[in-house]
């Protein structure tokens, strides 16, 4: 009976903790783009994936010759 002197006000920060890390999320913007992401997986153009030298060349208009893939 006496641990729940302890668990009781353990329960209550971590609940505290819980809301606070919610609207602290919620403040910076965390979840302003729900669907994005999940469109953004269908695309097959990354920009991430490309070299330096890559990204340089697709902004030219050129095509990279196939034998200089990205690193995987």
């Amino acid at each position: 009976m006496t641990i729940l002197y302890l668990l009781i006000p353990l329960s209550l920060i971590l609940l505290g903790l819980a809301v606070w890390a919610f609207f602290w999320a919620v403040k910076n913007d965390q979840f302003d783009d729900l669907e994005g992401p999940a469109h953004r997986i269908l695309f097959d153009d990354d920009e991430n994936d490309l070299t330096p030298e890559q990204r340089a060349e697709r902004k030219k208009g050129t095509k990279p010759p196939r034998d200089r893939e990205p690193p995987l």
